[in-house]
């Protein structure tokens, strides 16, 4: 896989930030709030609750991303760009 095709991936990846979702196999519902790639190949995400009838939210989950499924496109708030500017093919050294 080349580098670029690489990104591209994580980046769809941390695209599910912010969107509602849906763990497939035990049905848990909430936000996609965080996001793990770890050393071994495995990435996962926090599935945190929506907030009860007497609005106290709940403990987020860590689920693999093969079991998510996604509820709803529009977030509940825009991913952040985590200080990585896009500038082109190269960025100007840094002295």
């Amino acid at each position: 896989m080349t580098k670029t095709l690489e990104v591209y991936e994580m980046k769809k990846k941390i695209e599910i930030l912010g969107k509602h979702v849906k763990d497939k196999v035990t049905g848990f519902k909430g936000v996609a709030t965080s996001i793990s790639f770890d050393l071994y190949g495995c990435i996962q995400l926090v599935i945190t609750p929506y907030a009860d009838k007497e609005n106290k939210n709940g403990d987020g989950n860590w689920y693999d991303i093969g079991r998510i499924k996604i509820l709803d496109h529009k977030r509940v708030l825009d991913i952040p760009d985590f200080g990585v500017k896009v500038k082109g093919p190269a960025e100007k050294p840094i002295k």
